[in-house]
């Protein structure tokens, strides 16, 4: 089968390279990095399968995966990604599968075996992809297709990932070239990814920007206080009382938010 990988992320698109370059029947295409690319290498090279990141710069993966089933022949469809509040999205788009990042290689085998028996049916009886998948998806009985609990925020810090529960951080602001994300208990973690990028992820999320520098969980505010000009201070929960400045712009917004308007 000839496979095509979509990620801009670079650990684990190389993670993902490896683990299905064990595989013997597998045929790795040249890797995307943003959806736009992934059409134009899609087009060329007309892969069996794409495994296509959610999260990505420009258009995203349901957007490029609403395009992809433009291109014949359609690409079989599995999607990717470390946030599980997507599963009924990649079921609508009729994904043949939703992997969680990072990789269980188990789950992996699980969907290439699926992917396998697509290809075979459809040489045969030549149904098409997207009327295939869905039925996979439901004979599977896979877990993922139940709506998520609690969808964990995976933080890359340079040296490793770590595990988040999005409603323990208190706010994130970015110093230099890092973001340092600030718990509720008082723990901070640096990571490089941009304050923009955090954003994206925690969407669904009580977050809001009151400052292009900072990036606030929305249920942590105790106080807001005046400053000057028409600006304000956010005071948090936490121990320390942490002041985050409110531009005069995102002021009026984060009142009306906080009142429900």
């Amino acid at each position: 089968m000839k496979v095509m990988i979509a990620e801009d992320e670079r650990l684990a698109r190389e993670e993902l390279l490896y683990l299905l370059s064990q595989e013997q029947d597998v045929e790795l295409l040249p890797f995307a990095v943003n959806g736009a690319e992934l059409l134009e290498l899609a087009d060329i090279h007309k892969p069996d399968v794409v495994f296509l990141d959610i999260q990505m710069p420009g258009l995203d993966g349901v957007q490029t995966a609403q395009q992809l089933m433009n291109i014949e022949p359609q690409p079989l469809i599995v999607f990717a990604t470390a946030y599980e509040q997507y599963a009924v999205e990649a079921f609508r788009i009729e994904a043949v599968d939703y992997l969680l990042k990072p990789y269980d290689e188990d789950r992996l085998r699980e969907a290439l075996q699926r992917i396998r028996k697509l290809l075979a049916s459809s040489e045969g009886a030549s149904p098409s992809p997207a009327s295939a998948a869905p039925a996979a998806l439901k004979a599977s009985g896979s877990k993922v297709l139940q709506p998520p609990i609690k969808p964990k925020l995976l933080v890359d810090d340079g040296s490793r990932m770590i595990v988040i529960e999005p409603v323990k951080i208190g706010f994130a602001v970015k110093e230099e070239k890092q973001t340092h994300i600030h718990m509720a208990d008082g723990q901070v973690h640096a990571t490089r990814q941009t304050l923009q990028e955090l954003e994206e992820k925690l969407t669904g999320y009580a977050f809001f920007r009151p400052h292009r520098s900072y990036l606030v969980n929305v249920d942590f505010i105790d106080e807001i206080e005046p400053w000057f000009n028409g600006a304000y201070n956010i005071i948090l929960k936490d121990a320390k009382r942490s002041r985050i400045p409110v531009s005069r712009s995102a002021g009026k917004e984060l009142i009306r938010r906080l009142q429900g308007e």
